[in-house]
Formats: structure tokens, sequence, C-alpha cells
């Protein structure tokens, strides 16, 4: 008869048998360790021995271990443990993915933020990631590992947005000091919410090492009335849409980059120009009109005194003149 047969019976390996990357812990249970037995842990992973819901001892080191040798010996109160011709040992294995873990979330139906403007208050919706990790065996144990054979994210992502809406309704209406700009606070916005959900993990055993805002979205009629004011405020501008002005024709290839210092050239004299009209029109807007007589007497100043020569001075701007046909300033023609 082969006595492997009878080896085999009796020993076993304690390893994490069913691993999925988006689970917690998993408990390896209601099974005697054998003589021989071995213990393999895997990167990302601690090993946790429990004896009747007592932690004895947690290993770390990814490796293979021969239990009776290697693990047993360091066991709290089971170091004196003798392995009898076919009796074992019962106790449970708990393996933890040690990891950081990342989650997406989003809110499932709007949030009313109460709001001056809005008085049934405004909806709005938000997306974004929050991070954990276990932090505390003793506590995991304790709380969840001593009723649950595994746990996963989604256990944890459950969990959290149950009390989410709550909190986004508490940090926005805090620090939201603009409620058309929520996402230039999201940051304090995310910092105090994720010291709340930690407070709300600790006492699993976990930690939350991050929470983080992408977005916030508002209904469409709200969304179009903020792009709508955003564009007011900068056509308001003429410097800032002047700028953009020259960025959209260099994307579009109206402003071509191939010999274009002129075109350059151009493109900034069009713009000066721009800026002498505009200035131009707003001194006509603030100034009284003239009477028709003083009209004509201008315009008489302003003629040449001798056909075809031109004006030392442009009558529009000022600026001086050295036979140009066109003022080099404004543009303005010149005889």
């Amino acid at each position: 008869m082969d006595m492997g047969f009878f080896k085999n019976q009796f020993s076993n390996v304690v390893e994490w048998e069913e691993f999925r990357d988006d689970m917690i812990f998993w408990k390896w249970s209601n099974r005697e360790i054998k003589k021989g037995s071995k213990l393999i842990i895997r990167a990302g992973q601690d090993a946790i021995f429990v004896n009747n819901g007592k932690i004895e001892g947690v290993f770390q080191d990814d490796g293979e271990y021969s239990i009776d040798s290697d693990i047993i010996p360091f066991l709290s109160t089971l170091k004196g443990f003798k392995f009898g011709f076919n009796s074992g040992m019962r106790v449970e294995v708990l393996f933890v993915n040690t990891k950081e873990f990342t989650v997406k979330w989003g809110t499932q139906n709007p949030i009313m933020i109460p709001t001056p403007q809005l008085p049934g208050g405004m909806p709005i919706r938000a997306n974004g990631t929050f991070n954990f990790k276990v932090n505390d065996y003793v506590t995991l144990i304790d709380k969840i590992a001593g009723m649950k054979d595994s746990y996963l994210v989604e256990d944890v992502k459950i969990r959290i947005t149950s009390v989410l809406d709550q909190l986004l309704m508490k940090w926005v209406s805090r620090e939201g000091k603009d409620m058309f700009n929520l996402q230039a606070n999201a940051y304090e916005i995310a910092r105090g919410i994720r010291e709340d959900l930690d407070m709300e993990v600790l006492n699993n055993g976990m930690t939350i090492t991050g929470f983080q805002v992408m977005s916030f979205n508002y209904p469409k009629e709200i969304q179009d009335m903020i792009t709508k004011t955003a564009s007011h405020e900068m056509v308001g501008n003429l410097q800032k849409y002047q700028q953009i002005s020259m960025t959209d024709a260099m994307a579009s290839g109206k402003l071509q980059g191939g010999g274009t210092a002129s075109d350059m050239a151009g493109m900034m004299m069009g713009m000066n120009l721009a800026n002498e009209m505009m200035k131009n029109m707003n001194q006509g807007q603030n100034q009284n009109p003239k009477p028709a007589a003083e009209k004509e007497q201008s315009s008489a100043n302003s003629t040449p005194s001798q056909g075809g020569s031109k004006p030392n001075f442009c009558p529009n701007c000022g600026a001086k003149n050295e036979g140009a046909n066109f003022c080099p300033n404004c543009g303005q023609k010149l005889g």
C-alpha cells in the first residue's frame, strides 16, 4: 500500500484558494491543519491565525512555510502543540488583501442643495473616487470576519454610498461658497467627506486613505446658464478674447506656422487696429456730438491745403505722418 497516500490524507495546504482582486479577506476554516501541512502566502497577502476568535499570530512575508516547524513555534498560545498520529489542529486562517483599493462612486439621484437662488434647492450630481485599506486586524475580525467567510470591495462601497448623499449635502452646504462653481471648492468638500467616511469605516478595521470629487454636474438649464455667463464675461475682456481668437486661428490652420513672422505680425496689427477702433467708438459715445458748422470747419481744417498732398498728422488719431497713404497707427486713409 502506498504510504504516500496516507501521508497526503494527513497533510494539507493552507492558502487563499478563492483569491479575487476585489476581495478584502478570505477565511480558510472548518478544516484541521495536520502534521506536514504547508502555508502559502502570496505577495500582497497577510495570513492571520485565529483560535476561538483570538489572534494567535500574523505572518506578512510571502513564501511557503512548514506549519509545524515554521509557524507553530511563533503562535502565542499554541507553541506547545504536538501533532498526534492522526490528530490535527483546528484553527482558522484569515488571509487579508493588504493593498489600497480604489473605488469609483457617483450619486444615483440628484442631491437637493439648499441655495437662496432656488427656493426648492439646486439639484446636483457628483462623481469621483475613494481609496481605502485594512488597518486594524483585531477590529476587522471582531466586527466582520467573525461572522463572514469573505468580504468584497462592493460591500464597502454599499456602506459608503449609503451615507454619501448626506455627507455631500453637509459639506457642499458648508464649503460651497459659490453654488454655480462648486469645483472651485472641491478640495475642501472632499477633505471633509473623507474625514467623516473614515469615522464610518473605522469600527470595521479599515481606513479611508483618499476621497476625490472629480466633477459636479448641474441640470441642463443651469449648466447652459453658467456657460452663457462665462462666455459673456470672456468676451467682455477684450485681451482674453484676442488671445482666444489667436489660439483658435492657430489651431484651425488659418494662422499657418511656416513663415510666419509676417503672419503673426499681421495678426497683431489686426488686433491693435481692433483695439483702436473699440477705443474710438467708446470715445465717440462719451463725447457730445459737434454742431454741423463745427463739423464742417473741422473737416475743412483736415482737408489738405494742396490737392494730392498728404496731411502731416492723422485727422483720426493725431499720429505723425510722413507721406503715407494710410495712417501707420490706426489705418485711417490719408488723402
